[in-house]
């Protein structure tokens, strides 16, 4: 049975199994960050709405160049519950292990949200599906 999150104006479901922290770093700039027990997490933050996505994502690449000297980066853009979503998928080796990391953006007009989704990716393989409907979840939350 999926568990709730329902706080800094976000809204979703995610697997009871999962754990949960908030993190606050300036007023307006929220983030939550679920994590499996082994290798995935998936980290939303919440922007003002007039955020720009490309700094974040400029950001968000940047530091992983800064801990991955190879890794392959993949623009990408979809339609999630009317909502479009642009980003990047990155690909890299740490220890060994290939993994893979979503960065993606989603503009609204109350508030901008920057997600990062990774995974080993043996563990990516089950959780994507995961990434994917407690995303859904929240647009369609957005939505109502």
């Amino acid at each position: 049975m999926p568990a709730t999150f329902d706080k800094l104006g976000i809204c979703f479901e995610y697997p009871e199994n999962w754990s949960v922290e908030i993190q606050e770093d300036t007023p307006g700039n929220e983030q939550v960050v679920l994590s499996s027990s082994h290798t995935a997490f998936w980290q939303l933050s919440k922007q003002p709405a007039e955020t720009e996505l490309e700094p974040l994502f400029d950001e968000a690449l940047a530091a992983l160049r800064a801990e991955y000297q190879e890794m392959d980066v993949e623009p990408t853009e979809e339609i999630l519950e009317g909502h479009l979503i642009v980003g990047y998928t990155v690909n890299f080796f740490l220890l060994d292990l290939t993994n893979t990391c979503w960065i993606k953006g989603i503009e609204t007009p109350e508030a901008n949200f920057l997600l990062i989704a990774q995974a080993e990716d043996r563990e990516f393989e089950e959780v994507h599906r995961v990434f994917e409907a407690m995303l859904a979840s929240v647009l369609r939350n957005l939505n109502s």
